[in-house]
């Protein structure tokens, strides 16, 4: 929203402009002048101003008060000057027995009165530069303040002790945020929440991983805006309420494949992902409030953008040709009254332009996906076995002399994501043109999405493959009675990961609070050490000593600082226990999430380069 007041007061309602789709029509203009004081009249206009009007005439006595911006100023002055357009008015009612002041007053030059060969206006275009970070105010530190403070006692107690009261405390910080125009960290304290409640109702979709992201993205919005920084790194911090769009042209887009959506907010859909001939990708997405069903069929639905009839599943193969295009900052693109789409012929994924996505080295895509969050890979890979791990078995693939584990983009029963992976998993040495997406881990590691076979294109979560579909077309060469039956397929271990030590303490921190870090170290008989002689060493918890014998002494040292601010409590004057200091805890605590978030890219960008 921007109010365009060189003068000071609006004074044409052109002046007030938004970006939003529906703009110059939407309700954001009409709610910012809603908002916005009323200017002071001048003390002339207003000893001027007529008692009374006749009642015939309330139309003539609105015409005339808005053939000036400056009802103050002599008719003479605006007619000569320059600043000001010719106007006639002989087509204009006026007030009977009612003259124009012709006392002289301060003339306002730079608010010129509104000529009528300019109705009606065209109002600008929205601008497309970035607007100016500001800097955070004291009411956006009192509330980044107020959910830090929220979100240390919910760390404290975690799970099992943060109830309704804990519950409602963030829940009024979140808001109070919201009032404070701190979009992203209101926005984390309520997935804080609805993790909270999720957890304590034993939901069946509830991950504890997904808790505690939300719980730290929270905490490092709201630890950055408590202290000094520079206005851009506030900005970022604050986030935006509603994405800005911009201009975007005439696009070609070529179809991807579509990929359903399931949101702990309560929404689901789909999103369609589409490439242009320069391989910058695009959006098209499909979201609403709702649950598993929704995201299983929304693929059926017709494309909202312009007046084609095409289906997300069916821009998936084919393609799209849009003019007036409006592309957020996130690639997705907006279906405003502007837009006109229509459909056209799509491209496999072995013709010019796609083919092109899969000509990148896989190494390089993963470093851009690091680096710039756009975290799809384009992979031709061979399927070689199968990987047991805790959370369920995954697709050993060779690509590019690595071997990529290959796993379930979403495990909802109601969607094909594990079933489709099951069935390919019967079929090693199957050639495979995938698309996946990036998960950072110690390992190349990433969740299939689509995938190419013989038979045609799928998307794994909406269609289900069949078993003809991945048997090969050649029939097999029959083995002699006498040959020995072929090896199994092998079953490799996971990789060890040192890092998931860490990352397991602070998930059972997020889950009983501060008192899952209290270690009590076994007691030791031992006799009294004579003299001369050192005492027998402390007893080292066997976890820090583990991944100090890895060489992750960093990762130690949190661990042991965790421990300690877990345990420390100070005492009064009657040796009573007071209260834990929540900020040491809570400043820790998010010391080690960057720990495990840096450490863990720097594993994934060294995992693939291999």
């Amino acid at each position: 929203m921007e109010l365009h007041a060189p003068g000071g007061p609006v004074a044409v309602g052109d002046a007030i402009r938004c970006s939003c789709l529906l703009a110059p029509a939407c309700v954001h203009r009409a709610a910012a002048a809603t908002l916005a004081p009323i200017a002071d009249a001048p003390a002339t206009a207003l000893a001027d101003a007529p008692t009374s009007a006749p009642e015939d005439a309330p139309t003539a006595a609105l015409a005339d008060a808005s053939t000036s911006a400056s009802a103050d100023a002599p008719a003479s002055a605006l007619a000569d000057s320059p600043a000001s357009a010719p106007t006639d008015t002989s087509d204009r009612p006026s007030l009977p027995g009612h003259a124009q002041p012709s006392r002289p007053g301060p003339a306002q030059p730079e608010v010129p009165p509104p000529s009528p060969a300019a109705e009606p206006s065209v109002p600008p275009p929205p601008s497309t530069e970035a607007p100016t970070p500001t800097p955070t105010t004291p009411a956006q530190t009192a509330a980044a303040e107020a959910l830090w403070q929220a979100a240390g006692l919910v760390l404290e107690a975690g799970v099992d002790g943060a109830g309704a009261v804990l519950q409602a405390g963030l829940l009024r910080a979140a808001h109070s945020a919201r009032l404070a125009a701190l979009p992203r960290p209101a926005a984390a304290a309520i997935r804080t929440v609805n993790g909270l409640r999720a957890a304590r109702a034993a939901e069946p979709d509830h991950r504890t991983s997904e808790l505690a992201d939300a719980l730290k993205e929270l905490l490092a919005t709201a630890h950055g805006l408590r202290h000094p920084g520079t206005p851009e790194a506030h900005a970022a911090l604050r986030g935006t309420a509603r994405r800005a769009y911009a201009p975007g042209g005439s696009l070609r887009l070529y179809g991807l494949f579509t990929e359903p959506v399931l949101t702990s907010t309560g929404h689901a859909g789909v999103v369609t992902w589409t490439a242009d001939a320069a391989g910058r990708l695009c959006t098209v997405p499909d979201m609403a409030p709702g649950g598993p069903t929704r995201a299983r069929t929304a693929g059926d639905r017709a494309v909202r953008m312009g007046d084609t009839a095409l289906t997300h599943r069916d821009l998936a193969r084919a393609g799209l040709v849009v003019s007036g295009a409006i592309v957020p900052a996130d690639k997705r693109l907006g279906a405003g009254r502007s837009v006109r789409a229509a459909a056209a012929t799509g491209a496999d994924w072995t013709d010019e332009p796609l083919a092109a996505l899969w000509s990148v080295p896989v190494a390089e895509q993963a470093a851009r996906a690091l680096a710039t969050g756009q975290d799809l890979l384009f992979l031709d890979v061979t399927l070689t076995g199968v990987a047991r791990e805790a959370g369920g078995d995954c697709l050993l693939a060779e690509c590019g002399g690595l071997t990529v584990r290959l796993t379930s983009a979403d495990d909802h029963p109601e969607l094909a994501h594990r079933e489709n992976l099951a069935l390919l998993a019967t079929a090693p040495g199957t050639r495979v043109r995938a698309i996946a997406r990036l998960v950072p881990a110690g390992h190349p590691r990433a969740a299939l999405l689509a995938v190419g076979l013989p038979t045609g294109r799928y998307d794994l979560g909406l269609d289900r493959l069949q078993r003809q579909d991945v048997t090969p077309r050649t029939p097999p060469t029959p083995t002699p009675a006498s040959l020995p039956e072929p090896a199994p397929i092998p079953v490799l271990p996971t990789p060890s990961a040192p890092l998931h030590i860490l990352r397991r303490r602070t998930e059972q921190m997020v889950v009983a609070g501060r008192h899952a870090l209290t270690y009590t170290a076994p007691t030791r008989q031992h006799a009294t050490a004579p003299r001369g002689t050192t005492a027998p060493p402390t007893t080292t918890p066997p976890d820090t000593a583990l991944l100090r014998a890895v060489g992750l002494s960093t990762a130690a040292e949190l661990l042991d600082a965790l421990r300690r601010s877990a345990a420390e409590r100070g005492r009064d004057g009657f040796g009573r226990l007071g209260a834990a200091d929540t900020d040491a805890f809570a400043r820790v605590r998010l010391a080690t999430a960057r720990y495990l978030d840096e450490a863990s890219i720097a594993l994934c960008r060294e995992a693939w380069q291999t």
